[in-house]
């Protein structure tokens, strides 16, 4: 496993983080595929046996569930200062008022079974509340030693920049990670974001660094519980099939000249692109065995424009 450095901090992350949209109670009614408990600490278990030490999960994933079985999982096999957590908020009553983010934090530390975070992320960008309350309150977590550091998730750049700025202006905490949605499939952010963040070193930590599956396989669907019922992942990349399919067609090449995953092939070209840390949402232990084998590819210049040729200019997907 590689490790880097989160932002300006002292945190070390695993270059590849654990997304646990995917554990959760079924019930809940947020998607139909989710793990049960003993499912979920089996995947734990796996990661951090890779040295994978980065979990992301949030307040509204499985209505808490996530949560709750990411804390239980954790405190079952290894310390607490071994690993870094991140959470979320947004979704919830109030979106980013600080009524809610202060509200939100501890509902989620109760969950988490823990008295601090190490990363906690606005989901998205709120249109009602000021920005400089948002920024108070979530530096106000920071000193009150509940949340070590501040990220965020889709937005638009300049949306970013603003909190940013607010956050310089006046003496508060700024985001250290940007979690947003990125892959060969959808590139959208290169035009504003990742420059951005790139010159604030803002860690990147993307979403669905796979198109929910589509850049680790040669069919566009599986046969699987998640591929029939995530409408979610529908939504993002199905309307554009046509248009992505050759790109896929290009991961496969590579990954055969190379011997290895389309998987591999596909964060290699993440990393190459300067992203820190890609989330793997995945529902089996061997997901994350195929994701580590990532770090022995390395690409060349030739082989990245040959995979980022074919793409178009897509709808902006994520921010709201």
């Amino acid at each position: 496993m590689e490790y880097s450095k989160l932002g300006n901090t002292n945190i070390e992350v695993s270059c590849l983080c654990v997304g646990c949209m995917s554990f959760g109670d079924p019930a809940s009614n947020m998607h139909a595929w989710t793990l049960d408990q003993y499912q979920s600490e089996s995947l734990v278990e796996r990661a951090l046996d890779l040295g994978i030490n980065f979990f992301d999960t949030a307040n509204i994933y499985s209505a808490g569930t996530s949560e709750e079985y990411l804390g239980r999982a954790l405190r079952n096999h290894v310390s607490r200062d071994k690993v870094v957590i991140a959470t979320k908020v947004h979704f919830n009553e109030g979106k980013l008022s600080k009524k809610a983010i202060l509200h939100e934090i501890d509902g989620s530390l109760q969950r988490l079974g823990t008295d601090y975070v190490d990363l906690y992320i606005i989901h998205r960008f709120d249109y009602d509340t000021p920005i400089e309350e948002t920024m108070e309150a979530l530096d106000s977590l920071v000193k009150a030693g509940k949340v070590r550091a501040l990220g965020a998730s889709a937005m638009y750049g300049y949306q970013f920049h603003n909190m940013q700025i607010a956050a310089e202006k006046n003496g508060w905490t700024p985001f250290v990670s940007m979690q947003n949605h990125y892959n060969l499939l959808y590139r959208e952010d290169e035009r504003e974001m990742i420059p951005l963040c790139k010159q604030q070193n803002v860690s990147l930590t993307p979403y669905s660094p796979l198109a929910a599956g589509r850049l680790a396989r040669l069919e566009w669907t599986a046969d699987t519980k998640r591929s029939q019922t995530d409408k979610t992942a529908i939504s993002k990349y199905d309307s554009t099939q046509e248009l992505d399919y050759g790109i896929v067609l290009r991961v496969k090449e590579l990954a055969e000249k190379y011997n290895a995953s389309m998987t591999q092939i596909s964060l290699a070209w993440q990393f190459a692109k300067g992203v820190t840390s890609p989330i793997i949402g995945a529902t089996k232990a061997n997901y994350f065995d195929d994701a580590a084998g990532a770090f022995d590819v390395k690409l060349t210049e030739a082989d990245i424009s040959y995979l980022e040729e074919l793409y178009a200019p897509h709808k902006i997907v994520g921010a709201l």
